[in-house]
């Protein structure tokens, strides 16, 4: 399951970096509110995509 969620918010930052390079900055907020989750999993052991992948069956 964590090998899963760091994958999805690489690839996230990947996408929004490559996004705001290509066709606006703003995109560069969705690379904060990737980083602000990871940030606040590390202190509550909670995380949105972990529920989501859960959800998926994902083990």
């Amino acid at each position: 399951m964590e090998r899963s969620l760091r994958g999805i918010a690489g690839v996230f930052i990947i996408i929004s970096v490559l996004l705001a390079h290509f066709v606006d900055l703003r995109w560069l907020w969705f690379t904060v509110f990737v980083g602000a989750n990871l940030l606040q999993s590390a202190f509550t052991d909670w995380c949105p995509m972990m529920t989501i992948l859960k959800k998926c069956g994902v083990k």
